[in-house]
């Protein structure tokens, strides 16, 4: 099980690659990582070609739903940001969840 601390610099990366993509301009979102294995919710904002206000909370009934999110193990976060689990296979294999409007996802399709 990877540390709070190791997955926050994980999503950082990954959030800001996906963000600093010319496909992702003029997005405005709300974001949500849910770690299933550390009971928290990474919850952030992606606008304006970053990713701002990162900060974690304790996964309850009353986190806020973001408009793109995304659940997984803390170890499957940490193997995608460092390459040794791709994107494609993680989702259809079930170990990725990624929910957002259709817009949304049609959108991600082209930063992923």
């Amino acid at each position: 099980m990877a540390t709070m601390d190791q997955c926050m610099t994980a999503l950082k990366g990954i959030l800001g690659d996906l963000a600093a993509n010319p496909a992702a301009a003029g997005l405005d979102r709300s974001l949500s990582c849910r770690l299933t294995d550390l009971d928290q919710v990474v919850l952030g904002r992606l606008r304006s070609g970053s990713v701002r206000d990162l900060h974690a909370v304790d996964d309850s009934p009353g986190v806020p739903k973001a408009d793109i999110r995304l659940t997984m193990a803390s170890d499957d976060l940490v193997a995608l940001t460092d390459g040794r689990l791709a994107f494609g296979p993680a989702w259809a294999s079930g170990r990725v969840k990624l929910e957002a409007g259709l817009r949304d996802l049609l959108r991600l399709r082209k930063l992923l």
